[in-house]
């Protein structure tokens, strides 16, 4: 039988779900980041199933010598060397297919409350302050939304638009993404020359640190409406503070941000969300696009079946 370790908290359906694709879990989100080497070491795991406590590393790994996959209860991977991975023969597998439905539909959410002033417009009537033209808004229909990554979370983010009468572009890095009937594949240059919503949907890496910057974001013919449900590090926010203040950016919002330990915040950091949090253009929330009742069963779901599929295949099974 195979043995794997899970160190955050799960869907409790999870370990019948392994239990009947013949692993045996050991469920320890008890354990604190610096005990899972420990952990590690102590029994022959094949498998360790991670959130986002702690970085997985090639030190780390060193710990587990018998590993042969870390699973990632989510889509980013960011917290996990896949460079290290590979070196010690280790596969990652990760779900981006178990959230994707529902970061698709909180971005519809998002954007809607941008356009029609939602937040803002709530807690002026609970204020007793009641503004009907101030707070006039925008309609999606005839809109040109830009989706940055058209990976899971951008086509479901398209898929949805599809229903409001819009025109979807997406921009990819990736030579191999292919284009569907819900957006138009375009190059940068062409998303930013016609797009009046931008909405960034690809994984962070350091290769991508602050991507969309204030360049970037000063490239866009049209002042644009930005969304972030991807990673906070994507986004440089002094650029993003600037676009807002100069008005090159109408509006935003923001579901990940560049340092989401809000108690951690350096000074500069401090001075830019302090800017963000007391601006009526800007919508925040704490990272929770991909986080409902329903993916956090179907991310166990997801992941069993590409473990399944793992040990069915992998030669080191049993």
């Amino acid at each position: 039988m195979s043995l794997c370790l899970c160190i955050d908290e799960m869907h409790p359906s999870l370990p019948p779900m392994l239990q009947e694709i013949g692993v045996q879990l050991h469920f320890r989100p008890d354990l604190k980041a610096a005990e899972v080497p420990a952990a590690l070491a102590d029994h022959p795991y094949d498998g360790l199933m991670v959130r986002s406590k702690l970085r997985i590393t090639a030190d780390l790994l060193a710990h587990g010598p018998h590993l042969r996959y870390v699973a990632r209860a989510g889509a980013g991977v960011d917290n996990i060397d896949e460079e290290a991975l590979a070196a010690a023969g280790v596969t990652l597998l990760n779900a981006p297919e178990g959230n994707r439905d529902a970061v698709g539909e909180f971005a519809i959410g998002l954007l809607l409350s941008l356009f029609r002033n939602v937040v803002r417009a709530d807690k002026e009537v609970r204020q007793g302050v009641w503004r009907r033209e101030a707070n006039r808004g925008e309609e999606l229909g005839g809109k040109v939304v830009g989706l940055i990554g058209y990976g899971h979370m951008g086509r479901s983010f398209a898929r949805r638009l599809s229903a409001f009468g819009c025109t979807v572009l997406a921009y990819d890095i990736d030579p191999t993404v292919a284009a569907d009937q819900y957006a138009t594949l375009v190059s940068l240059a062409e998303l930013q020359a016609r797009a009046d919503v931008v909405s960034l949907h690809f994984p962070y890496s350091a290769a991508n640190h602050h991507y969309i910057n204030k360049e970037v974001l000063g490239a866009f013919r049209n002042a644009i409406w930005l969304l972030n449900t991807a990673r906070g590090e994507v986004l440089d926010h002094a650029g993003l503070v600037e676009a807002l203040q100069s008005g090159q950016v109408r509006g935003a919002a923001l579901d990940v941000l560049e340092n989401e330990k809000l108690a951690t915040l350096t000074p500069t950091q401090q001075a830019r969300f302090d800017f963000l949090k007391n601006a009526d253009n800007v919508i925040l929330s704490p990272h929770i696009g991909g986080w409902t009742h329903q993916s956090y069963h179907r991310i166990n779901e997801v992941l069993t079946r590409k473990i399944a599929a793992f040990l069915a295949q992998d030669p080191g099974n049993g």
